[in-house]
């Protein structure tokens, strides 16, 4: 038993010891095998440290010799520049030389020249004027003739010739711009579907008819003309809404004075969104760009007044594009030329409403909407009340004339007779207490509405003898003109 467990313990250590002499080779071949691999990467890395040393040594030695050459060339540039630096030098010398040898020879010459003057001021026996004068004398003696002649050419040749060529860019802006001319009526014609039409405009003792004319401020004239009927007045715009209100009245069916009033007030609103278009199509066709919106609105308005029958809005366009064409042959500012044309006339927009004549009322509505003063002052001008400032006054003032005196373009009868009507209404406005006033009746009555409150029945005659006496010492007119003073009392009040 004790034999066996010896046995065991020597051959367990025997086996110990074998794997630890085992355990110890491969360690010891483990740390051989790492020494080789060690030594290995170092030799490694020696050979590339090597490589770089190298290739920074033969990159050094490349840059080196780039620098040497680079040296090289500055040392040359330098060179260089130091003899261009000396030449320019010795250039300089030379001319500070020449310039002071100029100088003693001009003196010289001045001196020389001086010496012979005062010899042959000695020899004549005349200064230095005396002579000259005596020898522009002699030349003028000698060739007067000649000079004349000369001059008469240059004169007449000169004139000639600005003649023609005033006359021929007159007559391209002319032929390049031909547009139609229409003098407008007094009248507007409104075509009714049938004569029983005529009956219910009229209404119950002529009251619709009157409500109308007195709403509007025109004359509707119905006579044996069949399934018409026509509006007379002065003044487009009014003409314009009462026939706009007829129309919508007769297309609604029920007229009576209720109706009317509210159709008018439609035909109002309907005629002041076409006027607004017509300043935009205006300011579109010319070209000229946006401008303030009430600006715009008072060009548009003057499409319904005239100026001697002629459109003023038609003839405001038809200048801008003449004006242009003249601006740009002339060499003038084309877009200040082109606005200042278009807007010449704005103050007959209001010139009705406001004191003044329209050229002042223009500069003063075109300074209020911030329009530049070189339009101000082309347009100011067209008709001489301010001096021309500038070419483009004088220009818009020939397309003011070229479109004025077109054949057909305006007729004076019609402007007179216009000027007599806007004068009554005028002269009854500046009554106190006048509400509104129409002159109707080709000018034959003067029809005045009045505050109620502020006139009585006794002020309203004194008011109509009054006035009848003004127009009688300021105006002149054949026959006689009725003066009709309405006092009206409404009490007007709405169940809710």
């Amino acid at each position: 038993m004790t034999a066996g467990i010896a046995i065991g313990y020597l051959l367990s250590l025997f086996l110990t010891n074998k794997k630890i002499s085992s355990a110890r080779n491969k360690a010891e071949n483990v740390l051989a095998e790492a020494k080789n691999k060690a030594q290995e990467l170092v030799l490694e890395a020696k050979d590339k440290v090597l490589k770089l040393l190298d290739e920074s040594k033969k990159e050094e030695q490349t840059r080196h010799q780039q620098l040497i050459r680079i040296e090289g060339m500055l040392t040359k540039k330098e060179e260089e520049i130091d003899g261009r630096a000396k030449e320019i030098e010795h250039a300089k010398e030379q001319l500070e030389f020449k310039s002071k040898d100029l100088d003693r020879i001009k003196d010289e010459l001045s001196l020389q020249i001086q010496k012979q003057i005062s010899e042959l001021e000695r020899i004549t026996g005349l200064g230095r004027g005396e002579a000259k004068n005596m020898l522009f004398k002699k030349i003028e003696e000698e060739y007067k003739e000649e000079l004349y002649h000369g001059m008469k050419k240059l004169e007449t040749g000169n004139s000639e010739e600005l003649d023609r060529k005033a006359r021929e860019i007159l007559t391209v802006a002319i032929q390049r711009y031909a547009g139609s001319h229409i003098a407008d009526a007094t009248t507007t014609v409104v075509s009714l579907p049938s004569d029983e039409v005529k009956g219910k405009i009229i209404g119950k003792e002529g009251r619709n008819i009157k409500t109308i004319e007195r709403m509007t401020g025109v004359d509707i004239i119905i006579d044996d003309t069949p399934e018409t009927l026509v509006v007379s007045g002065f003044d487009p715009v009014r003409r314009q809404i009462a026939k706009v209100a007829i129309d919508k009245l007769i297309a609604d069916g029920r007229i009576h004075p209720a109706k009317i009033e509210e159709m008018v007030e439609k035909a109002k609103n309907e005629i002041n969104e076409k006027i607004k278009q017509a300043g935009e199509a205006a300011l579109f066709e010319v070209g000229v760009g946006a401008v303030d919106p009430k600006l715009t609105y008072l060009l548009g308005r003057l499409a319904f007044r005239t100026s001697f029958g002629q459109n003023v809005l038609l003839h405001s366009i038809e200048m801008a594009h003449v004006s242009s064409m003249l601006a740009t042959e002339l060499g003038a500012d084309v877009s200040v030329t082109k606005k200042g044309a278009l807007f010449h006339d704005i103050g007959k927009a209001v010139d009705h409403e406001v004191q003044g004549t329209h050229v002042e009322i223009g500069r003063k509505l075109l300074q209020k909407f911030g329009v530049d003063e070189k339009v101000i002052r082309a347009m100011e001008s067209h008709h001489e009340e301010y001096p021309y400032s500038t070419l483009e006054s004088r220009i818009v003032q020939a397309a003011d004339a070229i479109s004025a005196a077109r054949p057909g373009a305006r007729r004076d009868t019609v402007e007179i007779y216009l000027k007599r009507l806007e004068d009554l209404e005028k002269i009854a406005n500046t009554f106190d207490g006048v509400e509104k006033s129409y002159a109707i009746q080709a000018g034959r009555e003067l029809r005045i509405f009045v505050t109620p409150t502020k006139i009585d029945d006794l002020s309203a005659m004194k008011m109509a003898r009054d006035i009848a006496k003004k127009i009688e010492s300021e105006m002149k007119y054949p026959g006689e003109i009725k003066v009709n003073v309405i006092r009206e009392t409404r009490a007007i009040e709405y169940a809710r």
